[in-house]
């Protein structure tokens, strides 16, 4: 087999660093691109002319760039949504588009109420700032699709957690306090339930994004809905944030105190909730069509995921988990 070109943009964060690994492993060619590996491109500001010449003669685009916690609006709008725009209208214009695979995120759905898992077909209601550019730029790739002019694929995307979390993140503090001794830990309140996958899961099912069928509408004003364009990628189950703190303690055996702060319950690390990407305390998908669509389902449990988190931050990892974690995220809708 040839391997084939993909361009991953937003090769330097969590998701991009995976998804490239994933895509390398999988023999094909990548080009990773942001500020510090590869073309060393500022994405905020790179032009038509720019995206083009990386572009071109791909097989294939992974957008893997975004603003999340601690950005400013005018900051996730630029990269978000913005950025979007731009990469499609380029896409569009080349003389063979490659194939796009978006990442988007489950925030673009709004606030939920604990019930069914949420599928696709939900109208998107975001109040956040993070799910409002996130839908936009979605919004774009699936205008395009319906209108014929782009083969893409939108994966949006729940909770990744795993190695390399970031700081920001609430499994990316509480590794870091680990990694450091232990002692009192300082967090919101932790009661809200998040649908957490692991980030190498996530990075399997871009690849199985890349390796789908050519998807494209036709003719123009099809429902891409019902076509398959968006897909939900998480672990199908929501996990308390609680739940999610104890097993990482467990697992360390790192003696830690935890002292909880009023204010919302974030996703973020800040305890007054200003990163935060949402205030909604369930979030639950429904993955039943990645694994019809992509033959994608999550393989790792989130004691795995969090096992290797630490790790990777030089935590200990010289407890065991809780029984009811231990196997969590084998049982998926």
């Amino acid at each position: 087999m040839t391997a084939r070109s993909i361009v991953v943009l937003g090769a330097s964060g969590f998701l991009g660093r995976h998804v490239h690994a994933a895509l390398a492993a999988a023999g094909d060619r990548v080009t990773p691109v942001s500020r510090t590996t590869g073309e060393g491109l500022d994405l905020v500001r790179a032009g038509r002319d720019d995206l083009a010449r990386l572009c071109r003669g791909a097989d294939a685009v992974v957008n893997a760039a975004g603003a999340v916690w601690g950005g400013t609006e005018r900051e996730m709008t630029e990269l978000n949504t913005d950025l979007v725009g731009r990469l499609v209208d380029v896409l569009a214009g080349l003389p063979a588009p490659p194939r796009l695979v978006q990442l988007g995120s489950a925030y673009e759905y709004g606030p939920t109420l604990p019930g069914p898992p949420v599928g696709e077909d939900r109208p998107p209601a975001p109040e956040s700032v993070y799910g409002r550019t996130k839908l936009a730029g979605t919004r774009t790739v699936v205008r395009a699709v319906e209108d014929g002019r782009l083969d893409a694929t939108v994966l949006r995307v729940s909770v990744a957690c795993g190695p390399g979390a970031p700081g920001v993140s609430l499994p990316g503090l509480v590794a870091a306090h680990l990694a450091a001794g232990g002692g009192d830990l300082r967090v919101a309140p932790l009661r809200a339930h998040r649908d957490l996958v692991d980030v190498r899961d996530v990075a399997d099912a871009v690849v199985a994004a890349v390796d789908r069928p050519p998807h494209r509408a036709g003719p123009p004003g099809r429902d891409v809905t019902a076509a398959g364009t968006l897909i939900n990628i998480g672990g199908g189950t929501a996990v308390p944030v609680r739940e999610l703190v104890d097993l990482m303690i467990a697992l360390s055996g790192v003696p830690v105190r935890l002292v909880e702060d009023a204010g919302p319950p974030p996703d973020g690390a800040d305890p007054a909730g200003r990163t935060a990407r949402s205030d909604a305390r369930w979030q639950c998908l429904d993955i039943g069509r990645a694994r019809r669509t992509l033959g994608w389902t999550p393989r790792r449990t989130l004691a795995e995921s969090m096992r290797d988190l630490l790790l990777a931050e030089g935590a200990p990892v010289t407890g065991r988990p809780p029984a009811a974690r231990a196997a969590a995220g084998r049982d998926r809708r």
